[in-house]
């Protein structure tokens, strides 16, 4: 898979200029390349312990969905 930091990389040695990590990812979406994914799953993967951890930890991690009350960023309190 490609990331921006790797392509910067190669368009500074062979144009020999810098490159922001954003303004590749621009340039190389522009050009048309998207998010590059596997073809396959690595043959790591433990689809068991993916599943006991998703019962488990993520009904902690999980936003709520609730947003948070409205507030002001002023620091006096309301006459």
């Amino acid at each position: 898979m490609w990331t921006a930091a790797r392509v910067g990389t190669p368009i500074g040695r062979k144009f020999r200029l810098s490159c922001s990590v954003s303004g590749v990812t621009r340039l190389l979406h522009r050009m048309g390349c998207g998010v590059q994914m596997p073809a396959r799953p690595a043959a790591e993967r433990d689809e068991d312990a993916i599943t006991a951890w998703r019962e488990a930890a993520w009904q902690e991690v999980e936003p709520s969905g609730r947003r948070p009350a409205r507030s002001s960023a002023s620091r006096t309190e309301r006459a």
